[in-house]
């Protein structure tokens, strides 16, 4: 009875955490079209034990580059994450480079997260620009000369990989990724540009239907323990 309290245990953790790799998939192919977005693995470990385990895995492989005509758009053609802080102060790191002019002038994400340690975009801005070092220039008016109003920074990490998703579409450091570092002298900062999501629609769908193949397998095993269970029960009354 025991040996099979164990199997019935195992087969549902195993379960459970086949449950939880669909969720990460699910989010994957949710995100195929956001901008910036990195492919979270979930990649699943047999303990010694028996018991199945998963560890989260942060694809950092750069997306595609996608042309804009939105002078607010970026893109970065290398590796690094933009620095944004939210209102309440929290720092996390994106790659979403669609930017917008927010309260104030000052250049935010999407969701009013500051750029940096804040860049202010005149409210009579004729245009600016946005260099490949990420200093950002204002022109006043046309033929005007060009003042740089601040820089975009751009930061690194020993292991990216080890990022995991923080809030809409950003990362947040863990003690396997390491500290951000500043990236000086970087030259892959695009304006006009935006970085389309990494995630291979059909390597998602290879592994959710694969997935999908293995937790049946599992739930009849949690059927067929449950009923042999039951069975031994029936004989010990």
């Amino acid at each position: 009875m025991y040996n099979m309290q164990a199997v019935i245990r195992k087969s549902i953790n195993n379960t459970t955490v086949q449950f939880e790799k669909l969720g990460y998939i699910a989010n994957n192919m949710a995100n195929y079209n956001t901008v910036g977005y990195k492919t979270s693995r979930f990649e699943q470990i047999l303990r010694e034990d028996g018991y199945v385990d998963g560890a989260i895995r942060t694809n950092a492989l750069k997306g595609s580059i996608r042309i804009s005509t939105n002078p607010y758009d970026i893109a970065i053609d290398g590796e690094g994450y933009i620095p944004v802080v939210s209102p309440d102060g929290e720092i996390q790191y994106t790659r979403d480079g669609s930017l917008k002019r927010g309260e104030g002038g000052y250049l935010v994400t999407v969701d009013d997260w500051m750029v940096g340690d804040g860049i202010k975009i005149p409210a009579n801005s004729y245009k600016f620009e946005i260099r490949a070092n990420g200093d950002v220039y204002n022109y006043d008016k046309a033929g005007s000369l060009p003042e740089k109003i601040g820089t975009i920074p751009i930061v690194q990490f020993d292991c990216p990989e080890g990022l995991e998703q923080g809030h809409n579409n950003k990362m947040v450091i863990t003690e396997e990724s390491g500290n951000p570092t500043i990236v000086k002298a970087d030259q892959n900062i695009r304006q006009y540009a935006t970085e389309v999501s990494n995630t291979n629609i059909y390597d998602e769908l290879n592994d959710l239907m694969r997935l999908n193949t293995s937790m049946i397998a599992s739930l009849n095993l949690m059927k067929v323990a449950d009923d042999m269970y039951n069975k031994s029960i029936n004989l010990t009354q």
